[in-house]
């Protein structure tokens, strides 16, 4: 198996809708079905055969390097990319982490569970970004993004086609860093963008690479969860438990 690019572990986030154990633990770092969140990513990416990983950290990070080290158990080398006390949202948290991961990287948002097989993410995209989707979960019934029979992905809505579907961004891809070349244009005068590191979400500049046309995705038709609530989380521990 031939070793896969860098892979950024996007867990800076202060998860709101967690509250009240955020308050005193990184969602990443809570625990279901016996592991943290993140935990199932690290062991997963390691027998896909990726071998550096890039933590971002901004919410309770000093919480991340005890809990999980230099990587080693997961037969991976951990680094740190600390943002601050306040996160810079995921286009900024990429940005401020580049020069870990050179020019083309892996991501994947460290509080979703899935049984997706990253083995399948090409190294690089072909143009700036190839997002993984899913099935829209009912917590989200409109889904984010539509995906075409030539596997291009695309904003807006889906037209009526039997080959066309609106889905949901996983939370996993494959990046090249050249997406954030023009960053500033695609984000505009956004709050937070002026700041020195920026702050700025994904979506911006991944919607100015899906109008040239840049950004393809696949579908994952199996498990997927969004762990954005105690219920959620809940429901995922007993799942895996039962697994188990």
């Amino acid at each position: 198996m031939s070793e896969r690019p860098a892979v950024l572990l996007l867990a800076a986030g202060r998860g709101e809708r967690m509250r009240p154990w955020t308050e005193r633990t990184p969602k990443p770092l809570l625990s279901a079905g016996g592991n943290r969140l993140i935990e199932w990513h690290l062991g997963t990416l390691a027998r896909a055969g990726y071998r550096d990983a890039v933590i971002n950290t901004a919410h309770l990070a000093a919480q991340f390097e005890p809990a999980l080290g230099d990587g080693a158990r997961f037969g991976l080398r951990i680094a740190y990319s600390h943002e601050g006390d306040e996160p810079l949202e995921t286009g900024g948290g990429m940005l401020h982490a580049l020069p870990r991961l050179g020019p083309a990287f892996h991501a994947v948002n460290a509080d979703i569970h899935t049984d997706f097989d990253f083995a399948r993410l090409p190294s690089a995209p072909e143009g700036l970004a190839h997002l993984v989707l899913v099935d829209n979960p009912a917590h989200h019934p409109r889904g984010d993004f539509w995906l075409d029979a030539a596997g291009r992905v695309h904003e807006g809505d889906a037209p009526p086609s039997a080959d066309a579907r609106r889905l949901t961004f996983a939370g996993i891809g494959a990046y090249r860093a050249a997406l954030f070349d023009d960053w500033r244009t695609a984000v505009g005068d956004r709050p937070g963008a002026a700041l020195d590191p920026p702050r700025f979400p994904l979506a911006p500049p991944l919607r100015a690479a899906m109008r040239r046309g840049l950004v393809s995705g696949d579908h994952h038709a199996g498990a997927w969860t969004d762990v954005g609530t105690p219920e959620r989380l809940a429901d995922l521990d007993a799942r895996l438990r039962t697994r188990a």
